[in-house]
């Protein structure tokens, strides 16, 4: 299906705010300007926004510790963000939660999430609840290679089938769980085989293609939206930096990672639009000004803000129903 140009502008748009963001506080990291840790989703963009330019704030996701590009997808404000991994008031979370731990509710993100397998029995939930109140929402768990051998994650596959929720299950395979490579730490190299094994429609692409992700997940977003049936979709991405930053990839060798930054989903997107003459490289080139400037603005506002008062401690921890 073709898209129309303010869908092609806002995609570009996303894809360039998620690097900018990604590179912005990879730096800051790296500087020890943000505490704890940051895993960065720089490299993945295509994946993200493909899947979540077919939700609605009414749609729910479900995300990994490498969540960033999930939460700037969805719809959350990058100042906000911003202030969170900071650990600043006016985060999304308070400041509390950090890089691994940010949530927005108010636009269906359930949170990022340190455990590995975490987000997909999460996102049945948030499913199931969309089919008995009979809302039409859908809810997306993405998870990468080294959750798919996780018991909470096939589980959650089971689970999925034998309600018949509408869930989509997104893979974002980047060939490494954590340090070790998906060649070995999985039994069966095909992992989207796994979940048709359970009976959900299993569907491969390129991550490279935001055309070719955008086009898989709408089909199974609206077949679940339309039918309550379950899907599972795995997209073969590529992470540009190391498991956390400061990861020095001892495990990786100097010829693959210049070969990973040759994958570049952004870059391949302006090409195509720019060549089939769908999009003006001028427009463009002013996203790439705009979104610069926003992240700088944004991380000049967190690194002024102040740290969450000592009183905060104690709020949002226990909730009373």
């Amino acid at each position: 299906m073709q898209l129309d140009r303010a869908t092609m502008l806002e995609a570009y748009r996303r894809m360039v705010k998620i690097r900018a963001f990604e590179e912005r506080v990879g730096a800051d990291s790296m500087s020890g300007l943000i505490p704890g840790f940051v895993h960065l989703y720089a490299g993945e963009e295509a994946a993200a926004v493909g899947v979540c330019l077919n939700l609605t704030d009414d749609d729910w996701i479900g995300s990994t510790h490498r969540g960033h590009g999930h939460c700037i997808a969805k719809g959350c404000g990058v100042e906000e963000m911003m202030l969170e991994i900071h650990g600043k008031q006016g985060g999304l979370c308070g400041g509390k939660g950090g890089s691994m731990h940010i949530a927005d509710l108010d636009k269906g993100m359930l949170g990022a999430n340190g455990i590995v397998g975490g987000s997909p029995p999460l996102a049945v939930g948030a499913a199931l609840s969309a089919k008995v109140r009979r809302t039409g929402a859908v809810a997306v768990a993405f998870f990468g290679d080294g959750a798919s051998n996780q018991g909470t994650t096939a589980e959650a596959l089971n689970m999925a089938v034998v309600l018949q929720v509408p869930v989509l299950f997104v893979l974002e395979n980047n060939g490494y769980g954590e340090f070790t490579a998906a060649s070995y730490h999985s039994a069966g190299v095909d992992l989207a085989q796994r979940a048709a094994g359970f009976g959900l429609t299993a569907v491969k692409v390129d991550g490279n293609d935001f055309f070719a992700v955008h086009d898989a997940a709408r089909t199974l977003i609206e077949r679940a939206r339309q039918e309550s049936l379950p899907a599972f979709l795995e997209i073969d991405v590529k992470r540009w930096h190391g498991h956390f930053t400061g990861d020095q990839q001892p495990y990786r060798s100097a010829e693959e990672l210049a070969a990973v930054r040759l994958f570049d989903p952004i870059s391949s997107f302006r090409s195509r639009v720019v060549d089939a003459g769908l999009l003006d490289a001028d427009a463009l080139t002013a996203i790439d000004r705009e979104i610069d400037e926003l992240i700088e603005r944004s991380a000049e506002i967190a690194m002024a803000a102040p740290l969450p008062s000592v009183a905060a401690v104690t709020q949002d921890v226990y909730v009373s129903y």
